[in-house]
């Protein structure tokens, strides 16, 4: 788990790269840290050459420290399912295997709770054609991944992965999440 400086909250999400979520919430006001790593698999202390495989049963995924008086849990699943198709199962577009799957990894009874009543609303709101297959799941273990792929679209938003699939994510929260955009976005 990241640092818990006083207050702070921390959720666990995946939706395909773990690139791509990054990317997107570290941009996001309240967003104290984003850190890319593994979870939700059986291989203890897992490298992204393992994860590759599939065999792992980890999930990319990234863990947001934030300060809940600034964007809340529920606000952060907004964005989440905003930016990735929760319909698909164990893929995000051309990433494909099961470490790409959509999962949120609770840190207790009331992040659960919340995700329940968020999937619900998205479920009877009909906003996806097909129904939600993101995975709801208890955080067991969070392995943070290697150091090359944290803050990875920052140093790297010329690369074609980051042009073609990062940054067409990045555009849509800016749009439709303009007011919780911070002032500097690498702060």
């Amino acid at each position: 788990m990241i640092g818990n400086r006083l207050g702070l909250e921390h959720a666990t999400l995946g939706g395909g790269c773990f690139w791509c979520l990054e990317a997107v919430f570290e941009q996001a006001r309240g967003v104290v840290q984003v850190v890319s790593g593994y979870t939700a698999g059986e291989t203890p202390n897992p490298t992204y050459e393992q994860i590759c495989t599939g065999n792992t049963g980890h999930a990319e995924v990234v863990q947001i420290s934030f300060d809940p008086q600034v964007i809340s849990y529920r606000t952060l699943l907004e964005i989440f399912f905003t930016i990735h198709d929760p319909t698909t199962l164990n893929r995000q577009g051309n990433d494909r295997g099961t470490q790409y799957r959509s999962i949120i990894l609770y840190h207790d009874a009331g992040q659960k709770a919340v995700a329940q009543e968020v999937m619900r609303e998205i479920e009877t709101a009909k906003i996806w054609d097909a129904p939600l297959v993101t995975q709801l799941q208890a955080l067991a273990h969070f392995y943070p991944g290697e150091t090359y792929h944290q803050a990875y679209y920052r140093g790297h938003e010329q690369q074609p992965y980051c042009q073609f699939v990062v940054a067409p994510k990045v555009v849509k929260f800016r749009e439709k999440f303009r007011a919780l955009l911070k002032t500097n976005p690498a702060a």
